[in-house]
């Protein structure tokens, strides 16, 4: 089953759209958005807002956890 919907594929197109066009701005600043990943973002949260199908955010007690468990699987394995 896909992770992204529709939705977040177009908000994501139209934002690297901008962004190369150099009409992208970021949210609180203002500033031009001249990252490839930042335009992603952006658009990614645009989905989000607007209801499409985009998975929660990372936080980082989550990726945390998924990296002490791998390498605990890794260091077992070792031995």
């Amino acid at each position: 089953m896909a992770r992204y919907g529709k939705k977040a594929s177009s908000k994501v197109e139209r934002a690297l759209h901008e962004m190369k066009r150099g009409k992208l701005k970021s949210g609180g600043s203002g500033r031009k958005v001249k990252s490839r990943k930042q335009a992603i973002a952006i658009g990614l949260s645009e989905a989000r807002r607007s209801g499409g199908k985009v998975p929660r955010k990372a936080t980082r007690k989550s990726t945390r956890k998924s990296t002490r468990k791998s390498t605990r699987a890794s260091s077992r394995k070792k031995k």
